[in-house]
């Protein structure tokens, strides 16, 4: 009786590997765009918890200008901070948070979100900008 052979050639097995190189060649940046844009989203998320205190001051005050870090009852700088944020900062009611721990992504570090108030008679609305490239930003920032 003869004996059926089972299982791959090497030719199925190399072009499997090469099949699997090519889909690994374009998921692995497109992955590390990913984690880079959700890094800046957390640079968003500790910098939108501020918004309310600032508000609270504006509608106290009538202005922005004693919006700042350590002014009534805004934390310091350095206090507020996340895996990937080293600071975020207020001078005069602008919140910026700054990417700059050495976890950040390298494409990423170094760069801040900043929002901004704007007095709209009474009400405020948020201006968002990114100081980094535009693919990193977070989507509230586009």
């Amino acid at each position: 009786m003869k004996k059926v052979q089972s299982g791959f050639t090497l030719i199925e097995l190399m072009i499997v590997i090469a099949i699997i190189g090519i889909l690994a060649a374009f998921a692995i940046p497109a992955y590390q765009d990913y984690v880079a844009r959700s890094q800046a989203g957390e640079a968003y998320s500790l910098a939108s918890g501020l918004k309310v205190q600032v508000g609270d001051i504006y509608m106290d005050e009538g202005d922005f200008a004693n919006a700042d870090s350590t002014k009534f009852g805004i934390p310091t700088a350095a206090s507020v901070s996340g895996k990937y944020v080293s600071e975020v900062a207020i001078l005069d009611g602008v919140i910026t948070a700054k990417l700059g721990k050495a976890d950040a992504s390298k494409a990423i570090r170094n760069s801040t979100v900043e929002l901004s108030p704007v007095d709209n008679g009474g009400s405020i609305s948020w201006t968002c900008t990114y100081s980094g490239e535009d693919k990193y930003a977070p989507k509230a920032c586009r």
